[in-house]
């Protein structure tokens, strides 16, 4: 679950973590109140969509091309640019060219910015380990750093057991050549979010940048929380910060259907049980030319109606131009399956090709179930055949 960045820096903060002092706004005019509660003359006022690259972002239809984040230097230019911002569409290079709505905006304090270093913590899957990430090269990309200039990427692995220890942090701090007692602030501010990482049982701490300011403070300027999403039941409090306008509403309904569903930009709707299989579904349906609109996984227990949910989920994308249903029945009737498959295709009127391939469990009574049903469905008996043929019916259509 991805949050705002004022909430993950006030989540941080109460691990100790060094934040500069900020508030969130709604309007113009809140703005102008929460900004005289700051100290000044320098504000910062910054748009709060899940997305990164806000600065070097731009609004749609705005003529001074100016980004999502803005340093002003009176209260008065706070309520300005927070007006300029706030009901617009900001483009970035996460949000793609449709760009997000900005509904809120973080005022917060200026700072004295000697140096921008970036920092993060994630899940290393290759090590199964906790990894800090680190690199003098701040305020940047940090992909397009690891491309140009791979030797600028620090990465030291926490062991899970012994977890976070002071060496750690020096390693981190000297390799990112901090000195003096800029290296026991950031020890002290990295076992801080080591520990903020694992207790809100986050996928991703990421602070882009952190600053070291004239004072030889060491801060988070900015914050990016991701909370694993398998843990939310552990965090009941988590379910306040959830802003469902910032999710795609086809993902959304899908979450509340214990259903995995992840639009994609493709034309070919994908429906699956189990994540492996919906990988490899998408692989060979590129392999064969084809693009997938989606991964969607049913899971292995799934009912009829989560069938028939899931099959209304892919077909509200518009951009979906056919559909291939891939089932192998372990725990998972093929069945249940076409039931499902059977009684969505005829409540939504299906208008575009669809393929099933069923393996498994009762597959023949699932295959008849389709077959007398009297609907245009086209049958595989292996994944590489399914994909060719829901590949070539698409292309046939057009």
């Amino acid at each position: 679950m991805n949050i705002h960045e004022y909430q993950g820096k006030a989540l941080l903060a109460k691990f100790g973590v060094a934040v500069p002092k900020g508030f969130v706004a709604y309007t113009a005019a809140e703005a102008v109140e929460v900004a005289r509660k700051l100290p000044g003359p320098v504000y910062v006022v910054k748009s709060q969509i899940h997305a990164g690259g806000r600065g070097a972002g731009r609004f749609k239809n705005d003529p001074d091309g100016k980004g999502g984040v803005r340093v002003v230097k009176s209260i008065d230019d706070v309520g300005a640019q927070a007006g300029a911002m706030l009901g617009k569409v900001l483009v970035t290079k996460q949000t793609g060219p449709a760009g997000k709505e900005v509904k809120r905006v973080f005022i917060e304090e200026g700072c004295d910015i000697k140096r921008e270093l970036y920092l993060s913590l994630l899940m290393d899957r290759a090590s199964s380990r906790v990894t800090i990430v680190a690199s003098t090269e701040g305020g940047m990309d940090i992909e397009k750093v690891a491309h140009e200039h791979p030797e600028k990427i620090i990465k030291v692995a926490i062991d899970p057991v012994a977890g976070y220890q002071q060496f750690h942090g020096r390693q981190v701090a000297f390799a990112l050549g901090l000195e003096g007692k800029q290296i026991s602030t950031a020890v002290k501010l990295i076992g801080a979010l080591y520990k903020a990482f694992i207790e809100l049982d986050c996928s991703l701490v990421e602070v882009n940048p952190l600053i070291v300011t004239g004072a030889g403070d060491v801060m988070a300027l900015d914050a990016k929380v991701n909370l694993d999403d398998n843990a939310l039941y552990r965090h009941k409090d988590f379910a306040e910060l959830r802003d469902e306008s910032e999710e795609d509403p086809a993902e959304l309904e899908a979450t509340k259907h214990d259903l995995n569903y992840v639009k994609l930009d493709g034309n070919i709707g994908c429906m699956v049980n189990g994540a492996g299989l919906a990988m490899a579904t998408m692989d060979i349906i590129k392999l064969y030319g084809g693009e997938p609109a989606n991964f969607l996984d049913v899971g292995g227990g799934a009912t009829r109606e989560r069938v028939t949910t899931a099959f209304k989920i892919i077909l509200s994308d518009a951009n979906v131009e056919g559909i291939l249903v891939n089932i192998f029945g372990g725990i998972m009737r093929c069945d249940v399956i076409a039931e499902g498959v059977v009684a969505a295709a005829r409540e939504v009127s299906l208008h575009v090709p669809l393929v099933v391939r069923l393996e498994g469990t009762n597959v023949d009574l699932g295959k008849k179930i389709m077959r007398e049903s009297g609907l245009p469905i086209l049958s595989a008996d292996n994944l590489g055949e399914a994909a060719e043929k829901v590949v070539t019916a698409v292309r046939e259509a057009k």
